[in-house]
């Protein structure tokens, strides 16, 4: 697998063209087919507008506004975060962050299938590419774990898992829970080289990937990474919390 960061020029809050920029950075590329393409959240949130300035509203009132589900700030230790689900994700301030982001509060993007969709058809059209995907990721921590790797907060174009259940291991016996979540693989190995500072890489092009099935589908209709709450080995964990409603409601917290 071959994972190659695009270096762009700076994407400018609180408003810039995306498809602008994947046709200047692609001049040079050659694309191929089985491809599969990154792009940083923040990139993608930006061509949509969804940034307000630093002091034009107090940064707890928005993160809880666009929460999903969040814990207060002085339930986490030394008060550092709110945590909050966002999208079925566990992410710390719903997603917003204020880095690279020239004096605003950077949102996550707006719909970000659709958003992954729109992506996918643009390269489609413009590249006349058949075979590829496009996921959007971010950064998240891991519980027990210092640092942050990547999460696809969204993609299209391929199937996001590889089914193991009903074949046998190097032993001959049967495999019954084995997913392999490729989707959040790819998205930890193009982050990896997308940098989070200065690197100005807010795209990546992945190829040479083994065990990909492309095909265009619509996960808005059938997610096929998320997991049913009550069936998820976390869900005990993540019920036991007091979790507050946001500004929207998210389908895993109903029961919470």
């Amino acid at each position: 697998m071959l994972v190659t960061p695009i270096k762009t020029r700076k994407f400018l809050p609180p408003k810039d063209n995306l498809f602008s920029l994947i046709k200047e950075s692609f001049k040079k590329i050659k694309l191929a087919e089985k491809s599969v393409f990154v792009f940083a959240s923040k990139i993608v949130a930006i061509s949509q507008g969804r940034c307000l300035k630093i002091g034009s509203i107090e940064k707890d009132r928005l993160i809880k506004k666009e929460a999903d589900y969040y814990l207060e700030r002085d339930k986490v230790p030394k008060k550092r975060i709110i945590l909050t689900i966002k999208n079925n994700i566990l992410i710390s301030s719903a997603g917003i962050d204020e880095s690279n982001a020239r004096g605003y509060y950077i949102l996550w993007p707006e719909k970000p299938y659709q958003a992954t969709r729109k992506i996918y058809r643009f390269i489609k059209k413009q590249y006349k590419l058949k075979n590829f995907g496009v996921i959007i990721t971010d950064s998240r921590t891991t519980p027990k774990r210092w640092g942050t790797m990547g999460i696809a907060i969204a993609y299209y174009g391929f199937y996001p898992l590889k089914d193991y259940r009903g074949q046998k291991d190097i032993f001959g016996r049967k495999l019954k829970i084995t997913q392999a979540n490729l989707v959040d693989g790819l998205a930890v190995s193009a982050l990896f080289t997308m940098g989070e500072g200065i690197e100005q890489t807010p795209m990546a092009i992945i190829k040479d990937i083994k065990n990909i099935k492309f095909k265009e589908f619509d996960p808005t209709k059938k997610n096929l990474v998320e997991i049913e709450e009550k069936i998820d080995v976390y869900y005990p964990l993540l019920n036991a919390i007091k979790w507050k409603k946001g500004g929207t409601q998210n389908k895993f917290a109903n029961s919470l």
